[in-house]
This record gives structure tokens, C-alpha cells and sequence, in this order.
């Protein structure tokens, strides 16, 4: 890895999660996830405060950088339950079918190279009668809007991890399989608009 990679890229990712807008994004859907939790893209651990401690058994903490990790390690140090990190060998969750009461997503969608792929492992992991939580940022509605961000999606990926501005979480969650049950779609209060249209929900898989 690099040095852009290995350093500010992180550091670049880590800032943009936590902005204050976001955050408030986070407060909402995080503490739809109870019992043994999957949380894909761990990253640096910003969900980690928004977590009902006492509905949580487990948490599976998926995030292949280690650089991510290192930075998550003061947030997850106040965590009342288990917290065990997954690599992704072979582009695989680690883990058996039907394992995890909910999995959990947030902002992550956006970077998958084979986000279709991804989705199909989160599902498969997913107990019966077992939740999908999702948010993410993404395509939104007004065509001024998406016209921008189709303009700036190639320079904001390379800068960002990766990151797409435009493509549409809800339309990936449902071709998925899952079943939505509550969405909540809306700009996020102090957040620019070519990257702060939300989409937020749970679904059954």
C-alpha cells in the first residue's frame, strides 16, 4: 500500500464519517441492530457510540484496513459486549449461513467494487426473520443535483476510497432480495447536497 493509501486516505475517510451531519444520520438507524450484529466496513468506529449496548450479544466487526482498525481502537474501548474484527478473504464473509440476527451497513455501499456480490454474502450471513439496517448516501431525486454528482463521481472515487455518488441504495437493497420494510430518504441538515442525500432503512432478508 501506499502512502496516500496507507495515511490520508484514512485520515480523509475517517473525517468525512464523522462529520456532525452524519452523525446525526448515525444516531437514528444504529440502534435498530440487536443480538449477534455483522456491521460491514467497520472503518474507524463511528457507529460504535451509537449502539444500544444492552440489545447487542455480539458484534462482528468487519474492516480489512488496518489502518481503519488502529483508528477505531478509543471508540470500541467503551463497548459492553463481545467485538471480534473479520478480514474479507477471498471477497467472502467469514462466516457461517445464517449466523447473525442483524447485519448492519452504513456508508459502504457506496465503495463496494462488486456491491451486488457483497449484498448476496450479507444475506446469506442473515438469520431468518433476522434485519437488514441500512444508511447510506447516494442518487439523489433532483436532476440538478444527480447531474452533479455523475459530473464529480470519477474525481470524488479516487479522493474517497472509492466512493459513488450516484448510485441508489434502496434500488441495490430491494434487487438484493431483501424485503424493505422502513425507509427514510431525505438531505441531511448541514450536509452538501452532491453527497448528503440519505437513504436510510430497515429490511427483512
Amino acid at each position: 500500500m501506499g502512502f496516500y493509501s496507507e495515511h490520508i486516505e484514512p485520515a480523509i475517510v475517517s473525517c468525512a464519517c464523522g462529520m456532525k451531519a452524519i452523525s446525526r444520520e448515525r444516531e437514528k438507524i444504529v440502534p435498530e441492530a440487536t443480538g449477534d450484529v455483522l456491521e460491514v466496513g467497520f472503518g474507524s468506529g463511528h457507529n460504535a457510540p451509537y449502539y444500544d449496548q444492552s440489545a447487542i450479544t455480539r458484534l462482528y466487526a468487519l474492516e480489512p484496513s488496518s489502518a481503519m482498525r488502529k483508528r477505531a481502537l478509543k471508540r470500541i474501548a467503551g463497548l459492553s459486549f463481545p467485538l471480534e474484527w473479520l478480514d474479507l478473504p477471498s471477497e467472502e464473509i467469514p462466516l457461517p449461513d445464517a449466523s447473525v440476527d442483524t447485519v448492519l451497513v452504513t456508508y459502504t455501499l457506496c465503495t463496494i467494487p462488486d456491491v451486488e456480490a457483497a449484498l448476496a454474502g450479507m444475506r446469506r450471513v442473515l438469520k431468518p426473520g433476522g434485519k437488514f439496517v441500512f444508511l447510506e448516501h447516494g442518487l439523489a431525486p433532483d436532476p440538478g443535483v444527480a447531474k452533479w454528482q455523475n459530473r464529480l463521481n470519477g474525481l470524488w472515487g479516487k479522493l474517497a476510497g472509492g466512493c459513488h455518488l450516484n448510485r441508489d441504495p434502496a434500488a441495490l437493497v430491494r434487487n438484493a432480495g431483501f424485503q424493505i420494510g422502513k425507509l427514510d430518504q431525505h438531505y441531511a441538515k448541514g450536509a452538501p447536497k452532491f453527497a448528503g442525500y440519505m437513504t436510510g432503512g430497515v429490511a427483512a432478508g
